[in-house]
Protein backbone atom coordinates (compact mmCIF):
# COMPACT_ATOMS: atom_id res chain seq x y z
CA UNK A 1 0.00 0.00 0.00
CA UNK A 2 1.79 3.43 -1.02
CA UNK A 3 0.01 6.21 0.80
CA UNK A 4 1.32 9.56 -0.14
CA UNK A 5 0.70 13.22 1.89
CA UNK A 6 1.06 16.29 -0.82
CA UNK A 7 2.04 19.58 0.61
CA UNK A 8 3.20 22.72 -0.96
CA UNK A 9 6.98 22.50 -1.03
CA UNK A 10 7.46 18.53 -1.07
CA UNK A 11 5.04 15.25 -1.10
CA UNK A 12 5.64 12.66 1.77
CA UNK A 13 5.19 8.83 0.82
CA UNK A 14 4.92 5.52 3.18
CA UNK A 15 5.35 2.39 0.92
CA UNK A 16 4.76 -0.04 4.16
CA UNK A 17 6.98 1.03 6.38
CA UNK A 18 9.34 2.78 3.93
CA UNK A 19 9.09 6.57 4.47
CA UNK A 20 10.45 9.23 2.00
CA UNK A 21 9.71 12.87 0.59
CA UNK A 22 10.46 14.43 -2.78
CA UNK A 23 9.90 18.05 -3.58
CA UNK A 24 7.41 18.93 -5.93
CA UNK A 25 9.46 19.02 -8.73
CA UNK A 26 10.49 15.59 -8.25
CA UNK A 27 6.84 14.29 -7.66
CA UNK A 28 5.75 15.52 -11.05
CA UNK A 29 8.01 12.71 -12.61
CA UNK A 30 7.62 10.22 -10.21
CA UNK A 31 6.03 7.41 -11.69
CA UNK A 32 4.31 4.23 -9.46
CA UNK A 33 2.82 0.84 -11.41
CA UNK A 34 0.77 0.66 -7.79
CA UNK A 35 -2.32 2.56 -6.71
CA UNK A 36 -1.43 5.30 -5.01
CA UNK A 37 -3.71 6.85 -1.58
CA UNK A 38 -3.39 10.22 -1.39
CA UNK A 39 -4.35 13.93 0.37
CA UNK A 40 -3.34 16.79 -1.02
CA UNK A 41 -3.56 20.39 0.45
CA UNK A 42 -1.46 21.50 -3.32
CA UNK A 43 -4.49 23.16 -5.11
CA UNK A 44 -1.46 23.99 -8.13
CA UNK A 45 -1.53 20.04 -8.32
CA UNK A 46 -5.33 19.46 -9.05
CA UNK A 47 -5.13 18.48 -13.12
CA UNK A 48 -2.04 17.00 -12.62
CA UNK A 49 -3.43 14.64 -9.95
CA UNK A 50 -6.70 13.83 -11.81
CA UNK A 51 -4.93 12.88 -14.67
CA UNK A 52 -3.48 9.75 -13.06
CA UNK A 53 -6.08 6.73 -12.94
CA UNK A 54 -4.03 4.62 -10.02
CA UNK A 55 -4.35 7.96 -7.39
CA UNK A 56 -7.05 7.69 -5.75
CA UNK A 57 -7.87 10.85 -3.84
CA UNK A 58 -8.88 10.17 0.46
CA UNK A 59 -10.03 13.41 1.01
CA UNK A 60 -13.71 12.71 0.42
CA UNK A 61 -14.04 9.74 2.30
CA UNK A 62 -12.99 11.16 5.68
CA UNK A 63 -15.94 11.11 8.31
CA UNK A 64 -14.78 14.24 10.84
CA UNK A 65 -17.12 15.61 13.16
CA UNK A 66 -16.23 19.21 12.91
CA UNK A 67 -17.54 22.75 12.26
CA UNK A 68 -14.47 24.42 11.48
CA UNK A 69 -14.45 25.64 8.04
CA UNK A 70 -12.32 24.97 5.66
CA UNK A 71 -10.01 22.25 7.94
CA UNK A 72 -7.11 20.74 5.85
CA UNK A 73 -7.53 17.73 5.01
CA UNK A 74 -3.80 16.70 6.46
CA UNK A 75 -5.34 18.64 9.74
CA UNK A 76 -8.23 15.84 9.29
CA UNK A 77 -5.88 13.04 8.83
CA UNK A 78 -3.75 14.25 11.91
CA UNK A 79 -6.45 14.14 14.04
CA UNK A 80 -8.14 10.83 12.54
CA UNK A 81 -6.75 8.50 14.85
CA UNK A 82 -6.84 10.79 18.30
CA UNK A 83 -9.66 10.40 20.77
CA UNK A 84 -8.86 13.22 22.86
CA UNK A 85 -5.59 14.98 22.66
CA UNK A 86 -4.51 17.88 21.16
CA UNK A 87 -2.30 17.47 17.47
CA UNK A 88 0.46 19.90 16.97
CA UNK A 89 1.37 19.42 12.83
CA UNK A 90 5.10 21.48 13.04
CA UNK A 91 5.93 22.53 9.26
CA UNK A 92 6.04 25.73 7.07
CA UNK A 93 3.33 26.36 8.77
CA UNK A 94 1.97 25.08 12.61
CA UNK A 95 -1.38 24.07 12.99
CA UNK A 96 -3.33 22.94 16.70
CA UNK A 97 -5.94 21.03 16.57
CA UNK A 98 -8.05 20.13 19.64
CA UNK A 99 -10.14 16.84 19.62
CA UNK A 100 -12.38 15.80 22.63
CA UNK A 101 -14.04 12.40 22.37
CA UNK A 102 -13.30 12.11 18.72
CA UNK A 103 -14.80 15.79 18.09
CA UNK A 104 -13.06 18.34 16.89
CA UNK A 105 -13.20 21.25 18.83
CA UNK A 106 -11.03 23.75 16.69
CA UNK A 107 -8.03 24.62 16.25
CA UNK A 108 -5.49 27.53 15.13
CA UNK A 109 -2.54 28.22 12.99
CA UNK A 110 0.93 29.66 13.56
CA UNK A 111 4.02 30.71 11.33
CA UNK A 112 6.43 27.14 11.20
CA UNK A 113 9.99 28.22 13.03
CA UNK A 114 11.51 28.55 9.47
CA UNK A 115 9.13 31.34 8.27
CA UNK A 116 9.74 33.61 11.67
CA UNK A 117 12.71 33.71 10.93
CA UNK A 118 12.12 34.78 7.73
CA UNK A 119 9.39 37.44 9.13
CA UNK A 120 12.29 38.75 11.40
CA UNK A 121 15.26 39.37 8.00
CA UNK A 122 12.13 41.11 6.35
CA UNK A 123 11.64 43.53 8.74
CA UNK A 124 15.35 44.49 9.13
CA UNK A 125 19.16 42.23 8.26
CA UNK A 126 20.02 43.30 11.65
CA UNK A 127 17.04 40.79 12.44
CA UNK A 128 18.31 38.11 10.33
CA UNK A 129 19.48 35.79 12.70
CA UNK A 130 19.79 31.99 13.85
CA UNK A 131 17.46 30.69 16.48
CA UNK A 132 19.33 29.34 19.69
CA UNK A 133 17.20 26.23 20.23
CA UNK A 134 18.48 25.81 23.80
CA UNK A 135 17.40 29.48 25.07
CA UNK A 136 15.97 29.42 28.50
CA UNK A 137 12.48 30.45 29.23
CA UNK A 138 13.28 31.73 32.92
CA UNK A 139 15.15 34.92 32.22
CA UNK A 140 14.89 37.59 30.27
CA UNK A 141 17.41 37.40 27.02
CA UNK A 142 20.79 39.91 26.99
CA UNK A 143 21.24 39.57 22.89
CA UNK A 144 19.01 39.72 19.62
CA UNK A 145 19.13 36.01 18.94
CA UNK A 146 18.17 34.81 22.35
CA UNK A 147 15.36 37.58 22.43
CA UNK A 148 13.89 36.52 19.13
CA UNK A 149 14.09 32.51 19.77
CA UNK A 150 12.33 33.17 23.29
CA UNK A 151 9.72 35.43 21.79
CA UNK A 152 9.26 32.47 19.02
CA UNK A 153 9.33 29.62 21.54
CA UNK A 154 7.76 30.72 24.32
CA UNK A 155 5.35 31.89 22.42
CA UNK A 156 4.89 28.88 20.54
CA UNK A 157 4.71 27.02 23.57
CA UNK A 158 2.23 28.86 25.68
CA UNK A 159 -0.29 28.67 23.00
CA UNK A 160 -0.05 25.67 22.62
CA UNK A 161 0.01 24.76 26.72
CA UNK A 162 -3.18 26.61 27.19
CA UNK A 163 -5.02 24.93 24.55
CA UNK A 164 -3.79 22.14 25.89
CA UNK A 165 -4.38 21.98 29.52
CA UNK A 166 -3.71 18.53 30.52
CA UNK A 167 -4.77 16.48 27.73
CA UNK A 168 -2.10 14.33 25.92
CA UNK A 169 -0.48 16.72 23.17
CA UNK A 170 0.55 14.47 19.67
CA UNK A 171 3.46 16.24 17.57
CA UNK A 172 4.28 15.64 13.99
CA UNK A 173 5.93 17.54 11.06
CA UNK A 174 9.41 18.72 10.62
CA UNK A 175 9.56 20.61 13.84
CA UNK A 176 7.34 18.65 15.77
CA UNK A 177 10.35 16.54 17.41
CA UNK A 178 11.78 19.74 18.87
CA UNK A 179 8.78 21.31 19.94
CA UNK A 180 7.38 17.80 21.45
CA UNK A 181 10.84 18.41 23.89
CA UNK A 182 8.91 21.59 25.93
CA UNK A 183 6.43 19.49 27.18
CA UNK A 184 5.45 16.59 29.58
CA UNK A 185 2.60 14.91 28.24
CA UNK A 186 4.03 14.88 24.35
CA UNK A 187 4.20 12.11 22.04
CA UNK A 188 5.98 12.48 18.83
CA UNK A 189 4.66 10.49 16.15
CA UNK A 190 6.75 11.31 12.77
CA UNK A 191 3.84 9.20 10.97
CA UNK A 192 0.30 10.52 12.56
CA UNK A 193 -0.80 11.60 9.13
CA UNK A 194 -0.62 8.38 7.66
CA UNK A 195 -1.65 6.31 10.16
CA UNK A 196 -5.37 8.39 9.97
CA UNK A 197 -5.15 7.86 6.05
CA UNK A 198 -4.61 3.51 6.58
CA UNK A 199 -7.09 4.00 9.34
CA UNK A 200 -9.71 5.25 7.15
CA UNK A 201 -8.81 2.60 4.40
CA UNK A 202 -8.93 0.09 6.60
CA UNK A 203 -12.27 0.94 7.80
CA UNK A 204 -13.59 1.03 4.00
CA UNK A 205 -12.40 -2.42 2.54
CA UNK A 206 -15.44 -2.46 0.07
CA UNK A 207 -14.63 1.01 -1.33
CA UNK A 208 -10.70 0.80 -0.92
CA UNK A 209 -10.13 -2.73 -3.13
CA UNK A 210 -6.73 -3.63 -4.06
Amino acid sequence: MLLCDIGNFSASFLDENKYFILSIEEFLKFQSQERVYYISVNDRLKSHLQAQNHYVNLEPYFRFDTIYQGLGVDRIAACYTISDGVVVDAGSAITVDIVSNFIHLGGFILPGIANYKKIYAHISQRLKCEFNTQVSFDAFPQRTSDAQSYAVFKGIYLLIKDAAKNERLYFTGGDGQFLANFFDNAIYDKLLIFRGMRKLIEENPTIFKS
